[in-house]
């Protein structure tokens, strides 16, 4: 029925960045594909191509709205603008869930093309939760708050990121967003173990899980740092993370994000596969 999926919530199966190219694909072999994420700065305009694709496949797939423009964790005031411009797309769109990130991205009217990381105080808790709250009243929904992939900690954090993460769900109702790859990174980086972290997380907030490629590489010492590149398959422990994830969350939508280095369609969608795998293993 048209307009249905503009409804509906996210089914617990796999979804995918959508790109562009892959649109003709898409329409004709979705495969495994259930679901599709947009970064909602990409449509934020008036018209063309891209809003004439978007509403198409909102006629056929449950959309979810992921934001990479707010910083959440800066000390700036929230974009007036931006906001405006996030909720007439929402309003639009009525997507079947909206999301940003835990960092920051802007600082004294300057604009960073980076998600940055912040220290897991008190000071900043009240602050990232107020700014939490300001989203939710605006945009008149709940939001979902991902994990940042982290390559330094701060010495005077006094919070663990899992229990920094379930404090501001608890205070602003927002739901939680996994991203697996994200933890097997800053895991990797800053050396802990990542099925703790999984495991510290009120698993019961975990409202969408995402997944993509990281690559390694060497820090200015020599020693190995990994890079959330969202440019490469999911890495096979990544994939074991996901597993441990769900056997203890039981079934979630599972995004499979690739940004960059864009394969043709085919490669995806055998990505997407692996994870419905994954999500119908726990049926067996």
């Amino acid at each position: 029925m048209p307009g249905a999926a503009r409804q509906a919530a996210l089914p617990d199966a796999t979804g995918v960045g959508f790109k562009p190219q892959h649109f003709n694909d898409l329409c004709a072999a979705p495969g495994m594909v259930r679901w599709l994420e947009i970064h909602a700065e990409n449509y934020m305009g008036d018209g063309g191509r891209p809003l004439a694709q978007l509403r198409h496949l909102n006629e056929r797939f449950p959309i979810s709205v992921h934001g990479v423009g707010l910083g959440l964790g800066g000390s700036d005031r929230l974009d007036p603008d931006h906001l405006a411009r996030l909720r007439h797309l929402c309003d639009w769109l009525a997507p079947a869930s909206f999301s940003e990130h835990l960092a920051w991205s802007s600082h004294d009217g300057a604009f960073l093309n980076d998600l940055l990381p912040l220290p897991y105080t008190d000071a900043t808790l009240t602050r990232v939760a107020d700014h939490i709250d300001q989203v939710q009243a605006f945009l008149g929904r709940r939001m979902l708050l991902e994990n940042p992939s982290s390559y330094v900690s701060f010495t005077e954090s006094t919070w663990t990121e899992p229990a920094f993460l379930a404090e501001l769900s608890r205070r602003t109702g927002c739901g939680l967003l996994l991203d697996i790859n994200n933890v097997f990174v800053s895991a990797c980086n800053l050396g802990f173990s990542p099925q703790a972290y999984v495991e510290a997380l009120p698993l019961d907030q975990v409202a969408e899980i995402h997944l993509g490629g990281h690559e390694a590489q060497q820090d200015d010492q020599g020693a190995p740092v990994l890079i959330d590149s969202h440019g490469a398959p999911v890495a096979d422990p990544v994939w074991a993370l996901l597993d441990h994830t769900l056997a203890r969350s039981g079934p979630r939508p599972v995004l499979i994000e690739w940004d960059n280095d864009i394969p043709d369609w085919p490669v995806l969608a055998a990505e997407a596969g692996r994870a419905a795998r994954a999500l119908g293993s726990l049926s067996r």
